[in-house]
């Protein structure tokens, strides 16, 4: 059962991980339409109650009572080629199945007093998901995954002086993922020489506490901006169950069926710094730079209750990545303006561990939208966002490795296409 339990395990570690985000690693960086039609380069701007995920120090700035709802809908598209296919299999190319995710956002400020103003945000920063046909090769690594995280955030904002201001939140973290997979089942030898696929589907769960905090100076033709939000680990919990029904009826017992699982996941910490310049009263300019400490997903560890299932440690090794945001905002007249953004985003994700689940790979984007006042307190935002990530070539985590010959090398090619729109309220 050597195989079997190797594959088991080393899949069932890849619950907790997602596939095609918008931004480098598993990171989901769209939290409202008017920043993500500045490329997101919005944390020394932080005007709406969106900066509770930008900058909580901007909510400070907002008076009354601001409400706000959104939803990006996001859609993936890639494909893989082998480009040094074993002589058994033949030279195909692999299309991502048609997906849409749509993570949504919804904002409460309220302002207490003339200094003090308090929130409440909703978003998903972490997640999406792939799925790819299940004739694939790769399906021994899974070939459907889908990962939600969903962050209930209460926050601060206070003004220091007229023109700084601090801010502050916590987050609860509630996370589920699915996966599936196809087990390989060899190990029946000199029973029989033949080999079976096994379809195994992954379902588990966990929560987690964070912070976030940041400073905003703003003055009346430049801002600058800091924000940061934690680390975070979860601990997920799952149960797998396997259709064992292609096996040999005699042999089925030798494997479970269902079995129950336990990972971490180790989140990153996010440091954003901003700036933001006037040159003239209706232009608006931004930029935003982003270090990102992917480097504490190094390894996870995964361990099951059946006792077949041996413990196993899987390495991952990401490296911290930076992410640069350029953004801009033209005011045509009180009721419209025109933005447009363009951003580099660095993987945090080296090679050898990357699979079709989670090909990520340096990018570049461009996006453009509106901000429109429809009625009095009344803005919708809209968002369009254009992303192209670099080809990649990756050994699928030596799948079809065997001595020196890397079987398994593949291309990968990648776009993403957003869509945004959010409503905004003032009372």
């Amino acid at each position: 059962m050597k195989r079997f339990v190797t594959v088991a395990v080393f899949v069932a570690l890849l619950l907790a991980q997602a596939s095609l985000g918008t931004a480098a690693g598993f990171l989901i960086y769209e939290h409202g339409a008017a920043a993500m039609a500045m490329a997101g380069a919005f944390v020394s701007i932080a005007n709406d109650p969106s900066a509770i995920w930008h900058n909580p120090a901007g909510i400070a700035f907002l008076k009354g009572t601001q409400f706000s709802v959104g939803t990006t809908l996001i859609m993936p598209s890639g494909k893989m080629t082998l480009l040094n296919p074993p002589p058994w299999e033949p030279q195909q190319t692999w299309k991502q199945k048609s997906q849409t995710f749509f993570p949504s956002t919804l904002y409460i400020t309220q302002s207490v007093g003339e200094r003090v103003t308090l929130g409440f945000g909703f978003f998903s920063p972490y997640g999406l998901g792939s799925s790819w046909p299940i004739e694939n090769q790769f399906r021994y690594l899974g070939y459907e995954d889908d990962m939600k995280t969903f962050f209930f955030n209460p926050t601060i904002g206070v003004k220091l002086t007229d023109k700084l201001s601090v801010g502050a939140g916590v987050s609860y973290i509630y996370s589920t993922v699915t996966f599936k997979l196809v087990s390989l089942i060899d190990d029946l030898y000199p029973y029989t020489l033949s080999t079976y696929d096994v379809p195994a589907e992954l379902k588990g769960n966990g929560d987690a506490w964070a912070f976030n905090a940041g400073l905003l100076y703003r003055a009346e033709k430049f801002g600058l901006g800091f924000s940061w939000r934690s680390s975070f680990n979860i601990d997920y919990k799952g149960d797998m169950t396997l259709d064992t029904s292609a096996i040999p009826a005699p042999f089925r017992p030798l494997f479970p069926t269902e079995a129950s699982g336990e990972t971490t996941f180790k989140f990153p910490n996010i440091l954003a710094f901003g700036a933001s310049l006037k040159p003239v009263e209706r232009l608006l300019l931004s930029l935003d730079l982003h270090y990102i400490l992917w480097s504490r997903y190094d390894e996870y560890i995964v361990k099951f209750d059946d006792p077949r299932l041996e413990e196993m440690v899987m390495e991952e090794n990401w490296k911290d990545s930076i992410l640069l945001r350029l953004g801009g905002q033209y005011t045509i007249s009180p009721k419209f303006c025109l933005r447009a953004g363009f951003l580099y985003d660095q993987t945090p994700q080296p090679a050898e561990s990357m699979d079709p689940l989670l090909p990520d790979a340096d990018r570049y984007a461009i996006s453009t939208g509106f901000g429109w006042t429809v009625a009095k307190n009344v803005v919708l935002d809209f968002a369009f966002h254009h992303e192209i990530f670099k080809d990649r070539e990756s050994p699928n985590r030596n799948i079809y490795n065997f001595g020196v010959v890397d079987y398994g090398r593949s291309n990968y090619e990648m776009t993403a296409e957003l869509l945004a729109v959010s409503l905004n309220f003032g009372f």
